[in-house]
């Protein structure tokens, strides 16, 4: 299950992490959204322990979504050391997802 992150934690589970974080920026009534979402669930099992897998709800937190400048929905940041290594925005394959977050690993 992925992570569902939020403003108030996004500090401490992403920034704090010592492993690389894939976050999942989205919005429930976004279509693209929801094309990609079991992607990012199926991604939490295979990644656990290498990287977490978070989604965070732009509606519920508009702060941490406007600090990182997120425009479009989906947009996918890879974080690694508290800093956006990798940023993929609209509905990607899983196999892009993947390969773009192992690079991080």
């Amino acid at each position: 299950m992925a992570l569902q992150l939020t403003d108030a934690i996004f500090e401490n589970e992403v920034l704090k992490s010592d492993v690389p974080v894939l976050v999942d920026f989205y919005a429930d009534w976004c279509g693209p959204c929801k094309m990609i979402a079991p992607s990012v669930e199926q991604m939490s099992s295979e990644f656990e322990g290498k990287a977490k897998i978070g989604k965070l709800d732009v509606d519920a937190n508009g702060e941490t979504a406007q600090k990182y400048r997120v425009m479009s929905i989906p947009t996918l940041l890879i974080f690694k050391n508290g800093e956006v290594v990798e940023t993929i925005v609209g509905a990607v394959p899983k196999a892009t997802l993947e390969a773009k977050l192992n690079a991080h690993l």
